[in-house]
């Protein structure tokens, strides 16, 4: 059963927003108290972050749905909804989260470091939230937001300082398993390692970490054997690590040779070209192995790598090997530029920036894309005429009224609002009416000017007190 995934794909929902309330106070001797419904909750966030502990994307690659908490409603009596849970998925250090694409959405590396891979939606405002001057009790709220969802992938590229390359059975996993506490499994077959192994080296006082990447063949650039799948684990390495076994069985192969294949396999794949290479004939402890490494040393030299002859059995020249790679490492830390503090960069809004965008299509259609508008068309219950007609007043103060006559919109055009998939589309009218305008003005409520019930009844009987006084008046006594 496989214990290691390093790419799997993610099936993201963040949490719907809460639905705002439409709710009036009404009390004993206040009928009407005024509008008290409350704001929704956000929808939870779905995040991504780098946790030390985690070393797979196993568990994603078994369960690849996550999903966050919706917000709650609010309610009455000013009672705003719950917000959401955001949901916490720990990654391996050195994931990259890419979209389906391919383009890269972010690099993860670094204990603690976040991606928000799915935004909550908003909640809805209540009624309460949406009363002025001008709407005192409006009779409507507004919806949530619905959360993002979004399928994302996630690489794991390995964070190591060297990266131990070569055929299978060269003795990588020996190699580390001697340099470090690492314990891989090791055996006499090729294709024994199957996952990259990690381990940490300390030699003098610098401490980093190495990693052998399983065998490489011909053609593993392009899919063949399993070196396309663990290619990408070498990316992050600064030193690469030639391990070229000089006891080989096979009469086709010699070190130099394999050395010319992983070498072609990794300018195949790409973007290795600037880290330094060391070579380590291994397995000098065979009496064959000693003098084939004699023998190809010098030609090796020649070519400009550093060589270093080693055997993970008696441990040779395994000390002279960490502390070579060691002074690589230390080297390539130095070189890289100090990090600094985040810079904060503030980007203002252009004077000329509407926030929407206005296009006339072939068919004649004409439609309304941008932030607000769109978010506003989520947000509207349509089955509520008040709650169209205070779309229509927002929309009309943004600009869009004004833009449509400009692109030469007449009435009874076409205009829809959002993307093709998921659009809003009506009939324009240059001054857009809504069945709420039949209850009054915009921002009006008649039942204030109404009088209130007991109020009522007591003019009702003062004014048949009033009529029996004036008849009383009238009356001429015998």
């Amino acid at each position: 059963m496989t214990t290691f995934v390093d790419r799997v794909e993610l099936h993201v929902a963040a949490g719907n927003g809460g639905h705002g309330c439409a709710s009036v106070l009404r009390e004993k001797f206040k009928p009407l108290g005024g509008p008290d419904g409350g704001n929704g909750g956000r929808g939870g966030d779905v995040i991504l972050v780098v946790d030390q502990d985690v070393t797979t994307l196993l568990d994603y690659h078994h369960h690849p749905h996550r999903k966050a908490t919706n917000g709650q409603p609010g309610a009455g009596d000013n009672r705003e909804g719950k917000n959401g849970k955001d949901l916490i998925l720990p990654v391996p250090d050195g994931t990259v989260v890419l979209d389906t694409n391919g383009e890269v959405l972010a690099d993860l590396v670094g204990q603690g470091t976040t991606f928000i891979a799915g935004r909550g939606g908003r909640g809805g405002l209540g009624n309460a939230a949406l009363a002025s001057a001008r709407r005192k009790a409006p009779g409507f709220a507004l919806l949530g937001e619905p959360g993002e969802t979004r399928d994302v992938v996630l690489e794991l590229k390995t964070v190591a300082d060297v990266a131990l390359v070569g055929y299978p059975s060269a003795g990588k996993s020996s190699l580390i398993s001697v340099l470090s506490a690492a314990k891989p499994k090791i055996a006499d077959y090729p294709f024994t390692t199957l996952v990259p192994n990690l381990g940490v080296v300390t030699a003098g006082s610098t401490v980093y970490t190495i990693a052998d990447v399983p065998g490489l063949i011909p053609g593993a650039s392009q899919g063949k054997g399993l070196g396309l799948e663990f290619l990408r684990h070498v990316e992050r390495c600064e030193v690469l690590v030639h391990v070229l076994d000089t006891a080989t069985l096979e009469s086709d192969r010699d070190p130099v040779s394999d050395l010319d294949v992983i070498e072609a396999e990794l300018a195949q794949y790409g973007g290795l070209e600037d880290r330094p290479r060391v070579v380590v004939l291994n397995k000098i402890d065979i009496p064959d192995g000693k003098d084939l490494a004699d023998m190809i040393r010098p030609d090796l030299e020649e070519r400009g790598y550093r060589v270093f002859e080693v055997s993970a059995v008696s441990r040779t020249g395994l000390k002279e090997l960490s502390y070579a790679l060691a002074g690589i490492v230390a080297e390539a830390r130095a070189a890289k530029p100090v990090q600094e503090a985040t810079r904060i960069v503030i980007r203002p809004k252009a004077v000329d920036d509407s926030g929407f965008t206005v296009t006339r299509e072939d068919d004649g259609l004409f439609r309304v894309r941008g932030e607000k508008p769109e978010r506003w068309i989520r947000q509207t219950d349509f089955n509520n005429d008040e709650a169209v007609g205070y779309l229509a007043d927002r929309l009309n103060r943004l600009g869009i009224e004004d833009a449509l006559l400009k692109k030469g919109a007449r009435a009874g055009d076409g205009v829809a609002i959002g993307s093709e998939d998921d659009a809003v589309v009506f009939d324009w009218e240059p001054t857009m009416s809504a069945g709420a305008e039949m209850l009054g003005r915009r921002g009006e409520d008649h039942r204030f000017d109404a009088p209130r019930p007991a109020a009522q009844r007591r003019r009702d009987r003062d004014a048949e007190r009033d009529e029996v006084e004036r008849e009383y008046d009238g009356f001429e006594p015998f």
